[in-house]
């Protein structure tokens, strides 16, 4: 049980969870009526599969930095409970099982948007972008957000702009989320040498630009009621969100309390999930 448990951890279960639940929301809001449960289930599968794959992949390729930082040292790469080459083998397996099934019982473009996606997480932003640059998690941040497009290409096989316009959400969303985290968590980021932008800019800089990105989600988020892929019921609730994030994210910036970081980042969780379960209440009860 304990080794299940260990492999289990390096999926990071709570964020392919998160990844599955906005991949669903795209393909409900694909169709007018429900899609078939065969579908969908096959579908989470082989996107979780590839998730999990990814989340494996960036575990084994930060262990050093994981070993050194509070949050992340008793991950079991670090605590030697799974060795590097059986963690290899098993992201590997879930990368070639994913593809599988993605590609034989779902569609060529879901398969391929969701490899694409796992080589953006697990390659591009861990290798590269994480230890480059400042505006890592900003650039990275589009392989996050490709659930709710994958999910919409595996009802449709095609690829929607309103699906993108979900995409452009999580992107948007991403930067202020992850930065409160780094705030809070600047001292391990520092300590092993990583450029977020708290460490190379300063926690102040860093409260302002969760500001902007906040104000710009608040105007990213009325896009699908202009666009009339949404009605009032979705406008009602991104309205009342946004302006929540707003004054949490102004808060932060005005008071120097350190719990603040952290309560903008668990806010921002509530917050993507409220606005995706609006815009599903909105798609099937203004029918």
């Amino acid at each position: 049980m304990s080794l299940l448990k260990n492999y289990l951890e390096l999926t990071k279960p709570k964020v392919v969870s998160m990844m599955l639940v906005t991949a669903i929301v795209g393909m409900l809001l694909a169709t007018p009526n429900i899609p078939s449960f065969q579908i969908m289930i096959i579908a989470l599968l082989g996107i979780g599969l590839c998730a999990a794959s990814a989340a494996t992949i960036n575990q084994i390729i930060d262990r050093n930095i994981d070993a050194g930082m509070q949050r992340t040292s008793g991950r079991p790469l670090p605590q030697g409970e799974v060795s590097l080459v059986n963690a290899s083998l098993f992201a590997l397996f879930l990368m070639i099982m994913g593809t599988i099934t993605l590609i034989y019982f779902v569609n060529t473009l879901t398969a391929l948007l969701t490899i694409c996606s796992l080589i953006g997480y697990a390659f591009i932003y861990t290798v590269f972008l994480k230890r480059a640059t400042p505006q890592n998690i900003v650039i990275g941040g589009l392989a996050g957000a490709a659930p709710p497009l994958l999910g919409w290409t595996a009802i449709t096989n095609s690829i929607d702009p309103n699906a993108l316009l979900l995409v452009l959400i999580i992107f948007v969303w991403t930067p202020p989320h992850f930065w409160a985290l780094a705030i809070y968590r600047r001292d391990d980021y520092a300590k092993e040498s990583i450029p977020m932008l708290p460490v190379t800019h300063g926690v102040k800089f860093t409260k302002l630009q969760i500001i902007l990105y906040t104000i710009l989600l608040f105007i990213v988020s009325l896009l699908p009621y202009i666009v009339l892929m949404s009605g009032v019921i979705y406008l009602s609730a991104s309205l009342v969100l946004g302006i929540i994030y707003l004054y949490i994210s102004f808060k932060m910036y005005f008071y120097d309390d350190n719990d603040y970081p952290m309560v903008s980042f668990q806010y921002s969780v509530y917050y993507i999930f409220l606005i995706f379960a609006a815009l599903l209440l909105d798609h099937f009860l203004v029918q």
